[in-house]
C-alpha cells in the first residue's frame, strides 16, 4: 500500500474518532437528538467545505500545470523555429508535473541559447562595422532581428576572420608603401601637395582607410615617385658620365675632382642640380679649350674604332677626324661620332669581345709559331719545348672552337640585323680565312728562304770549298826562297792562303812571298830546294770527304787553287 493511501486511512480514522468524541460530549452534556443532528450536519458541512476547498485548490494547480505545459509547448515550438532546431518531443508517459518541469527547463535552456546567439551576433556585427569602416567594404548580409543559426554564426565568424587577415595584409602593405613613398619624396625633395599625399604621409596610420581604391592609389603614387626617381637616377648617371668624360678631356686636376666627389653618388634633387651646374661649367670650359678637347675625343674615338675592328677605309669615312679647323661644329661632329660608335660597341659588346678573344689567341699562336723558327730554343732546359708544343696544340684547338662559335654567332647576328658583320672592313669569316692564308704564305715564304739560303750555301761551297766546322791552325814549313812549282809562279798565290787537294785532302798553306834582298823584280825568286810536308790528320781527311760528297764528285781544277796542284 502506498503511503498516500495509509495517510488517507489515518485521516478517515481521525474523522471517525473526532465524530465519536463529539457524540460522547454531546451525550454527557445531554444535547437533544435534534440538536445533535444539527451539530453533526454542521460538522459535515464544515468538513465538506474544507475538503471541497482543498480539492478546488488541487484542481486549480492541475489547471495551472496544464496551462504551463501548453505555454511551454507553444514557446518551445517558437524557439525551435527561431533557433533552427528540430521540434521538442516530450515523454507521453510522464506525469503532468514532470512534463511541466521538463518543458519549462527546456524553454529556459533554449531561451539562454537565444540570448547567447543574439549577444554573439551583436558583437560580431560591431566587429564587422569596424572592419568595414577600415576596409570600406559592405557589412555581412544577416538579419539582425532574427536569431542566427549556428551555421550562420560560424559563417559570420569565418567572414570576419578573413576580413581581419585582409586588414592586416593591407596594413602591412600600406606601411611598406608609405615607407617607400617617404623615402622617394625625401630623395626627390618633394613636399606632399595633395590631400591624398598628406593623408598618406602626415596622418595617423590607424586613421587611413585601407580600401582597395586607396591601396591602388597608393601604389600608383609610389610608381610615379619611383619613375621620377629612376629618371632622376638616369639623369644623374648620364651627368656623371659626361662629367667624367669632360674631366678626362679637359685634364681636370685630381684635387678638383676630389673636391666634387661628394656629388658623385646619390640622386637627390640637389645632387642633380649640382651635377648639372658642373656639366655646364665643364661645357663652357670645353669651348674655351676646343683643340685639346677635340684631340682627346679623337683618342677616345680611335680606341672605340679599335674595339669595333674598324678598317682604315671606315675610319677615313669620318672626314672630320682629319680636319684641323677646331670649331664647335667640329666638336659636335666628333661627339656624335663617339656616341654612335660607342652605342654600336655596347650593343654588340659580347660579339666584339669574342672576336677580340680570338684575335688575342691568334697573336699568341703566331708568337709561338715564330719561336719554332728560333734555333736558340733548343738550348733551353726545363721542358720549355714540351710546354710550348702543348700550348701550341691547345691554342690550335681553342682557335678552332672559337672560330666555330663565332661563325654561328655571326650568322645569327647577320640574320637578325640583315647586315654583314665586318671586322676590319671584311666579313668575319673572310677575315679569318685571310689571316690563315697570310699565315700559310708566311710559312711558305720562310720555307723558300731556307731553300734559297741552302742553295746559295751549296753554290758557295762548290765554288770556294766548305768552311771547316772547327778552325784548326796548321804549321807548314815555308821554303827559304820562293820559286816555281810545276811551272806555275808561286808569287801569284795569295799570302797565307789555305787550300785543299781534291784528291789527297791534304791541307797546305801557301808560302809567303818575299822580295829578294837585291830588290829584284817579282817572279825572279829562287826555286825552293825542298818543301817539308806534314801528313794529313785522319779527322781532317774525314771532313774533306764530306766536302767531296757535297761537290758530288766534281774535281777542282788547278786554276781554282791559283797555281797549287797536288
Amino acid at each position: 500500500m502506498r503511503k498516500s493511501e495509509v495517510l488517507a486511512a489515518e485521516a478517515v480514522s481521525c474523522l471517525n474518532r473526532a465524530l465519536a468524541a463529539l457524540r460522547d460530549i454531546w451525550e454527557e452534556i445531554g444535547i437533544p437528538e435534534e440538536q445533535r443532528l444539527e451539530r453533526t450536519d454542521v460538522v459535515k458541512k464544515h468538513i465538506k467545505s474544507l475538503l471541497d476547498m482543498m480539492v478546488a485548490e488541487e484542481e486549480s494547480l492541475k489547471e495551472r500545470l496544464l496551462k504551463s505545459i501548453a505555454l511551454c509547448r507553444k514557446e518551445l515550438d517558437s524557439l525551435c523555429r527561431e533557433l533552427h532546431l528540430d521540434p521538442f518531443e516530450a515523454e507521453e508517459e510522464s506525469t503532468i508535473l514532470q512534463m511541466e518541469k521538463d518543458l519549462r527547463t527546456r524553454v529556459e535552456v533554449m531561451l539562454k541559447q537565444k540570448r547567447d546567439r543574439k549577444q554573439e551576433l551583436k558583437a560580431l556585427q560591431e566587429q564587422d562595422r569596424d572592419l568595414c569602416d577600415i576596409l570600406c567594404t559592405s557589412p555581412f548580409g544577416i538579419d539582425s532581428n532574427a536569431v542566427p543559426s549556428l551555421e550562420e554564426l560560424d559563417r559570420y565568424r569565418r567572414h570576419l576572420a578573413s576580413l581581419s587577415a585582409e586588414k592586416e595584409r593591407r596594413r602591412e602593405e600600406f606601411v611598406s608603401i608609405k615607407r617607400q613613398v617617404i623615402l622617394c619624396m625625401e630623395e626627390l625633395d618633394h613636399t606632399p601637395d595633395t590631400s591624398f599625399e598628406r593623408d598618406v604621409v602626415c596622418e595617423d596610420e590607424e586613421a587611413f582607410c585601407l580600401s582597395t581604391d586607396n591601396i591602388a592609389a597608393l601604389q600608383n603614387l609610389l610608381q610615379q615617385l619611383e619613375a621620377r626617381r629612376s629618371l632622376n637616377e638616369a639623369v644623374c648617371v648620364e651627368l656623371r658620365s659626361r662629367i667624367a668624360a669632360l674631366w678626362e678631356r679637359l685634364q681636370v686636376p685630381v684635387e678638383e675632382r676630389e673636391s666634387f666627389a661628394v656629388h658623385m653618388t646619390g640622386s637627390r634633387a640637389r645632387t642633380r642640380k649640382a651635377l648639372q651646374l658642373e656639366v655646364d661649367r665643364l661645357e663652357e670650359l670645353k669651348l674655351q679649350n676646343m683643340k685639346s678637347v677635340i684631340q682627346a675625343i679623337r683618342v677616345e674615338l680611335a680606341e672605340y674604332w679599335d674595339k669595333c675592328f674598324y678598317s682604315q677605309e671606315q675610319r677615313e669615312a669620318f672626314s672630320p677626324y682629319y680636319d684641323e679647323d677646331y670649331t664647335e661644329t667640329l666638336l659636335q661632329l666628333h661627339d656624335a661620332e663617339v656616341g654612335k660608335v660607342k652605342n654600336y660597341y655596347e650593343t654588340h659588346k659580347e660579339l666584339f669581345e669574342a672576336v677580340q678573344k680570338w684575335e688575342e689567341n691568334w697573336k699568341l699562336f703566331l708568337e709561338l709559331e715564330r719561336k719554332t723558327t728560333d734555333p736558340n730554343r733548343f738550348a733551353n732546359r726545363g721542358g720549355s719545348l714540351l710546354k710550348e708544343e702543348k700550348q701550341r696544340a691547345k691554342l690550335q684547338k681553342m682557335l678552332s672552337k672559337l672560330q666555330e662559335e663565332l661563325e654561328s654567332r655571326v650568322q645569327a647576328w647577320e640574320q637578325e640585323h640583315e647586315d654583314a658583320f665586318l671586322v676590319k672592313g671584311q666579313q668575319f669569316m673572310e677575315y679569318v680565312t685571310e689571316q690563315w692564308q697570310l699565315y700559310r704564305m708566311e710559312k711558305e715564304k720562310e720555307k723558300q728562304e731556307r731553300h734559297l739560303k741552302k742553295s746559295r750555301q751549296i753554290e758557295a761551297e762548290m765554288m770556294y770549298g766548305s768552311t771547316p766546322r772547327t778552325p784548326i791552325k796548321r804549321r807548314v814549313l815555308t821554303p827559304h826562297t820562293p820559286g816555281k812549282l810545276n811551272g806555275t809562279s808561286i808569287s801569284s798565290a795569295t799570302p797565307n792562303s789555305t787550300v785543299r787537294s781534291a784528291f789527297g785532302a791534304t791541307l797546305y798553306h801557301s808560302p809567303t812571298s818575299r822580295l829578294p834582298p837585291s830588290g829584284g823584280k817579282l817572279g825572279q825568286a829562287r826555286t825552293p830546294s825542298r818543301v817539308a810536308v806534314k801528313p794529313p790528320r785522319p779527322g781532317h781527311r774525314e771532313r774533306n770527304k764530306e766536302n767531296m760528297s757535297q761537290l758530288n764528285g766534281t774535281t777542282l781544277s788547278a786554276r781554282t787553287f791559283k797555281g797549287f796542284q797536288v
